[in-house]
């Protein structure tokens, strides 16, 4: 079944995801082992991914695909332009400081912590999802955008729950 399925909400997708990541970020990043893996923390990455990075990003693609309308090159061009220029900054802002929320940040801790790792994930994020994007534009259907995400996403929420949850 794909992401986009009608009998599986994206939300759900997301959210198995994201805890993957988190998983693979505590014990293969980190190297937490087995014992010390925080299923709290895996359990708050996963509500975001529910919550938030699937309707979200689901959602982005469908008013993206009504915006820039076309399949060539030139479009998929326009479109990961869009969707990194506009989208990704705020998003990645938005994920980071819904993270630190659900960490028990206050406003203050969590805007310095945003301050120091909101740069190097906006770079890092620029390293691999143009790339990603722009072939995601150019030879995927719609339906089909959000699981090709959600794929290479397993890596990159890997990344972002480190990065989220680095003290």
């Amino acid at each position: 079944m794909n992401a986009c399925s009608q009998k599986e909400p994206a939300g759900q997708s997301n959210s198995s995801l994201v805890g993957v990541g988190d998983v693979i970020s505590q014990q293969l990043i980190e190297r937490r082992g087995l014992a010390n893996h925080s299923v709290r923390r895996t359990a708050k990455m996963m509500s975001i991914g529910f919550f938030f990075v699937g309707p979200v990003v689901g959602g982005w693609y469908k008013v993206l695909d009504k915006i820039i309308t076309g399949g060539t090159k030139g479009t998929a061009l326009k479109k990961m332009l869009a969707d990194q220029v506009c989208f990704a900054p705020c998003f990645l802002a938005a994920f980071l400081g819904i993270s630190g929320a659900l960490n028990g940040l206050t406003v203050e801790e969590n805007t310095a912590k945003l301050k120091r790792d909101y740069k190097d994930a906006l770079i890092s994020n620029y390293y691999l999802w143009p790339a990603v994007q722009i072939a995601n534009f150019y030879f995927i259907p719609l339906h089909h955008r959000l699981a090709v995400v959600q794929i290479v996403a397993v890596v990159w929420n890997s990344y972002l729950s480190w990065k989220a949850n680095k003290l």
